[in-house]
């Protein structure tokens, strides 16, 4: 796997390019601004680019800009936001644009570097990760009177596994169901939602957006 970073703090983008190589992954570009980090992306064609949303030159929602422009001129790069707060917009924003290979993530996961560094390839695989703090921060929001209210509390427990990129065997696992029961639910949120099978569409990413949508 070929990784471009993107972080403006040294100690940071040095760590990141550690642990990515660590894992046996070539880091084959750093950026320490989100101009660099188009330029580095356009130069290497990486397979996945992990950078921070706040980077120069404005050390706003730069990085966040740069993955989106990344997205739509490379949609063959996979993408990791790193942030050190939770930013629900942000993550709604991301997604947006779809869900496959695609991550969100709070910098303190990093610190979990097995967990950390199966994300990164679960990204790069085409999967989709978002930090469960944002998950849980969208968990908390007021509905409105929407298809989503019809949901059960367990429906949605899974809904949100699910928005987290997690798989049926997984969210089996987290709830103590059996991979059975886990399937019947997803299929419950499907009907729900009123998401027919397509073969233009995947039900899940189509659930998982209009849950962090709504």
């Amino acid at each position: 796997m070929r990784v471009v970073i993107g972080e403006d703090q040294a100690l940071m983008r040095e760590g990141l390019a550690l642990l990515i190589e660590q894992d046996g992954s070539e880091v084959v570009g750093r950026a320490a601004d989100a101009p660099d980090l188009l330029r580095k992306v356009g130069a290497h064609r990486p397979d996945l680019v992990v950078a921070d949303i706040r980077m120069p030159p404005r050390n706003a929602d730069d990085g966040l800009r740069a993955a989106l422009q990344i997205r739509a001129e490379h949609p063959e790069v996979a993408v990791l936001l790193l942030s050190q707060h939770v930013q629900r917009s942000y993550a709604t924003e991301l997604v947006e644009q779809g869900t496959v290979g695609v991550g969100y993530l709070l910098k303190q996961r990093v610190a979990d570097v097995a967990s950390f560094t199966a994300d990164l390839r679960r990204i790069a695989a085409g999967g989709c990760v978002l930090d469960p703090e944002v998950v849980a921060t969208m968990m908390a929001r007021p509905r409105r009177d929407d298809l989503l209210d019809r949901l059960t509390p367990r429906q949605l427990e899974v809904l949100a596994l699910m928005a987290e990129g997690r798989s049926n065997v997984a969210i089996a696992e987290r709830l103590t169901l059996t991979t059975k029961a886990v399937a019947r639910h997803v299929s419950h949120v499907y009907d729900t939602l009123n998401l027919e099978l397509a073969e233009e569409d995947h039900r899940r990413v189509l659930a998982v957006v209009r849950y962090l949508s709504r």
